[in-house]
């Protein structure tokens, strides 16, 4: 019903983000009458014409007039694009001592939307995160409004509460008797927190002493895993090289035997084996890792067994799909991006441990300007030295906001209708002349394809074909961009000795049809049958 409601009754989309705007205008307007008229900042945003609340007004008219939360319609651009120097000619960026005028602003502002990349447009498949909807952005705008920081009850008593819930609703979800968790900066800085805590188990030493004279750490992680642990390894001192590549599949996922004999070279050649990443959707190739049989190597050798879920995770809500997260009971911390399937503003990362009490014993400094034991409330409230940030934003409202106005059947209808259209497009790559796609059955959303156009078919598959095809994914990506009809990402996937192909990556919002799909594999062959 509330999809229904914020989707289709378009006369009254907007209200929620309506009324956050005008109770905020409205409740400033009767005390800046007696005070703001005789500050010097009020003086200043008067010498420019920028009456309080006309801006927001502004970006509120921008919203509801692009649709950028209210279901975009195709036949508008994904992008006005403009090359680098151009872009720059139209923009004119400067800052100057006095300012801009409120007509100036009204222009930037247009200037902003009309040449950004419209994620919400239907058309958008280009990364593995989309469109936003009007909950969704009710749900940001308050956390940007209230402007606080989670670190401390004292500043932040709501979304405290709300951190906590979500993190021991999610706890239970993955079949933990217990956990611990926090909203980090982003996947890769999850992840890192999932290395950090593997190593403070193995060393709780290290962090005081540091890691010199030890054995080199080793960490392992599948060969279509995302780069944030390599990374993560430089950040930390482990060092890149000390990433070992486990080998995987036909479909990209790890296979349990080659992670054993990588342990034990690991072992041979004097490093200390610490933790394992296994993957719950490939960044390219979408591809879910077998956990069960991760846990056992980890098990047997004393391995921290984690899982980047930054992609996948989202299937833990769907009753049709969580069998792929089958095993995750085991790991001992998981990432997850909420930003992604299940259309939270970005960012929205939160992390998760099995383990109680060892985030706060990892990255605790004791500052005692903000984690003062003699507080007039209960101080574990105080989640702030969980942390590796001082600042944290308060994405957890994002979240739960999302999750408790929309319902959780809502949300699954939603990542299951994503699954729905990349099974269907799956079928019709294989079943469409010119299309060939890169593995038969992708365990997530992304749908992986080559498009052989007409002057290379029925030819010979020699070096020389396989390089002139690699060439087709680019150019037919400049021309769908340069026309603004979609966005769709390519990649090679040089460990596979794959050339470029395409990647579309299916979200929930906007929900994808069939139409959809046919629209896509049209577009690319309308762009592309010259070649």
């Amino acid at each position: 019903m509330l999809f229904q409601y914020l989707t289709r009754n378009t006369n009254t989309a907007g209200v929620i983000v309506r009324k956050l705007l005008t109770q905020q205008i409205s409740g400033r307007s009767v005390a800046n009458s007696r005070t703001m008229s005789v500050s010097a900042e009020s003086n200043v945003i008067k010498e420019n014409g920028l009456e309080e609340g006309k801006l927001l007004q502004k970006v509120m008219e921008l919203v509801q007039r692009e649709n950028l939360a209210y279901g975009m319609d195709s036949s508008k651009k994904v992008i006005e694009f403009q090359h680098p120097k151009e872009l720059e000619k139209i923009l004119q960026l400067g800052i100057t001592r006095e300012g801009l005028s409120f007509s100036q602003v009204e222009e930037l502002l247009e200037k902003v939307v009309k040449y950004s990349v419209k994620t919400q447009h239907p058309h958008f498949y280009n990364q593995q995160y989309g469109g936003i909807d009007e909950v969704a952005l009710t749900g940001a705008w308050l956390t940007d409004a209230l402007n606080t920081n989670q670190h401390t009850y004292e500043v932040a008593p709501v979304f405290i509460l709300m951190e906590r819930f979500i993190v021991q609703h999610m706890v239970s979800l993955f079949g933990w008797p217990e956990g611990d968790g926090i909203f980090s900066g982003g996947g890769s800085m999850s992840n890192m927190y999932g290395m950090l805590l593997a190593r403070y188990r193995l060393y709780p030493d290290v962090k005081r002493t540091g890691v010199f004279g030890r054995k080199p750490l080793v960490l392992f992680t599948s060969d279509q895993s995302h780069y944030s642990f390599s990374k993560g390894a430089s950040v930390m001192g482990i060092g890149m090289d000390n990433v070992i590549s486990v080998a995987t599949d036909p479909c990209g996922r790890m296979l349990p035997q080659a992670l054993r004999e990588e342990v034990a070279k690991a072992r041979a050649r004097g490093g200390e084996p610490f933790f394992v990443n296994a993957s719950a959707g490939t960044t390219v190739l979408g591809s879910f890792d077998p956990f069960e049989e991760i846990a056992d190597v980890c098990q047997e050798e004393g391995l921290w067994m984690h899982i980047d879920a930054c992609w996948g995770g989202s299937v833990i809500l769907s009753k049709t799909h969580r069998h792929n997260l089958n095993g995750i009971q085991r790991a001992d911390s998981v990432s997850w991006n909420p930003h992604k399937m299940v259309g939270t503003t970005l960012q929205c990362s939160p992390f998760f441990v099995r383990h109680k009490g060892m985030l706060h014993e990892c990255n605790s400094a004791s500052a005692t300007y903000l984690f003062q034991q003699d507080k007039f409330y209960d101080v574990s409230y105080d989640t702030g030295d969980k942390s590796i940030q001082c600042g944290r934003k308060v994405d957890a409202f994002k979240l739960y906001f999302l999750l408790s106005t929309k319902g959780l059947d809502l949300v699954e209808k939603k990542i299951d209708a994503a699954f729905s259209a990349a099974d269907y497009l799956s079928d019709q790559v294989a079943a469409r002349p010119g299309f060939r796609p890169v593995i038969e059955k992708p365990q997530c959303t992304n749908t992986c394809f080559w498009y052989i156009p007409p002057s290379l078919r029925n030819q010979p598959e020699t070096p020389e074909w396989w390089d002139k095809l690699s060439k087709v994914p680019p150019i037919i990506k400049g021309r769908m961009v340069e026309e603004g009809t979609m966005m769709i990402g390519y990649q090679p996937l040089a460990n596979k000795n794959l050339v470029n192909f395409f990647r579309l990556v299916n979200t929930s919002t906007p929900m994808t049809t069939n139409a959809d799909m046919d629209f896509v594999l049209d577009e690319i062959e309308r762009l592309g049958k010259d070649l």
